[in-house]
């Protein structure tokens, strides 16, 4: 991967050069890893000018879930435990010649930007703004691979979890064993806060599981996903416990079900992320549940859980291949219940057959 890193960085580079600065911050996490391979934590990387250089508040632990340093890059630790990587990258920049510096302003507090100008009152600093974010957005392969695993890990500890026996347990107890499983299977964790929620409980959009248990005729809401070598995916899935469904359990799973399958349809190069959005929405409103709908229908995933691009009505812009997204509407009935359906698929053109799905668990209305 140190090849990859350093083709990455070169393009930043490239792009800061082309903008007017002669160096380059990056202080998010996220896009620090994508750039060096690693991001121990409070670590910033500066870009240029001569040498790239990973900054270190103390010496990277090597802790698996921090990634592994590019071996071709420069790794320095300040002396000063309490030290400001980002300040000391200011006064590196300077001391080097630069006369710019383009920093991740959004990911910077205003107090570090002014000791930034205090430490090197020459140098001037703009805004690099979400270059790298989107630079992030189209996968490479060995990317989509991390992600293809993660699907698998999590497919695993959910079909395990759906074999076991779930009345009378809480949906604390199942929060905490999916993301047990998880680990086992060669996760390095969740990749957010799993989500479960019974009967009433999952009529609300976000709901953080609680001591209720399990009981017969309740929807089971499942919503979960897996981090591996940093790469998160995300599932959800909606049962029934115990008993043969509701009418109005049936009616209602198989409305989000053509939502969703819709939303999955849609997805293609050159497709309009409104377009999508408006695939997954558009049945639900029809069915007028369009008041109570989330605001999007589904957003990128990669090293962060929730990434460009937004599927949403209004957003701007559209799909490219190897872009890998989520497809997650659902429909919450306050009081009564809920379902909800998500999926983890990579956009790839029809020559290549089309949207590729990682998250495989069936998406048959089970009664558990």
């Amino acid at each position: 991967m140190s090849e990859v890193h350093a083709v990455r960085r070169g393009l930043l580079r490239d792009r800061c050069a082309a903008a007017g600065s002669a160096a380059a911050l990056v202080s998010r996490p996220a896009n620090v890893r994508y750039l060096a391979g690693g991001a121990p934590p409070g670590a910033v990387l500066l870009l240029g000018p001569g040498e790239d250089v990973l900054l270190c508040p103390r010496a990277p632990a090597g802790e698996p879930g921090h990634g592994r340093p590019d071996e071709a890059l420069r790794v320095d630790v300040l002396p000063v435990p309490d030290g400001d990587p980002v300040v000391a990258a200011a006064g590196f920049a300077a001391a080097a010649g630069a006369d710019s510096l383009a920093v991740e302003e959004h990911d910077l507090t205003v107090a570090r930007h002014r000791a930034m100008g205090k430490a090197a009152p020459r140098l001037r600093l703009a805004d690099l703004g979400f270059t790298v974010e989107q630079q992030r957005i189209v996968k490479d392969e060995e990317e989509i691979g991390c992600l293809r695993i993660a699907a698998e890990i999590t497919d695993q500890a959910l079909g395990e979890l759906l074999e076991s026996i779930l009345v009378g347990r809480t949906e604390r107890h199942l929060a905490l064993e999916l993301e047990r499983r998880l680990v086992d299977h060669g996760a390095d964790g969740p990749a957010f806060a799993t989500s479960v929620a019974t009967g009433p409980n999952s009529g609300q959009g976000r709901h953080r599981p609680s001591d209720r248990r399990v009981e017969e005729g309740d929807f089971l809401s499942v919503r979960l996903g897996a981090n591996y070598h940093g790469y998160r995916c995300e599932i959800g899935r909606t049962f029934v416990i115990g008993t043969a469904p509701a009418q109005w359990q049936i009616e209602l799973y198989d409305l989000v079900f053509a939502a969703q399958r819709g939303g999955r349809e849609a997805l293609a190069p050159g497709a309009a992320y409104r377009d999508v959005d408006r695939a997954a929405r558009h049945p639900l409103e029809l069915a007028g549940y369009g008041e109570g709908l989330q605001p999007r229908t589904g957003h990128g995933v990669g090293l962060e859980i929730e990434e460009d691009p937004q599927l949403a009505p209004t957003a701007m812009g559209k799909l490219d291949a190897c872009v890998p997204v989520t497809v997650e509407p659902g429909v919450h009935l306050p009081g009564r219940g809920g379902v909800r359906i998500d999926d983890t698929l990579v956009v790839r053109p029809e020559a290549d057959g089309g949207p590729e799905l990682l998250t495989m668990t069936t998406k048959e209305l089970l009664a558990l």
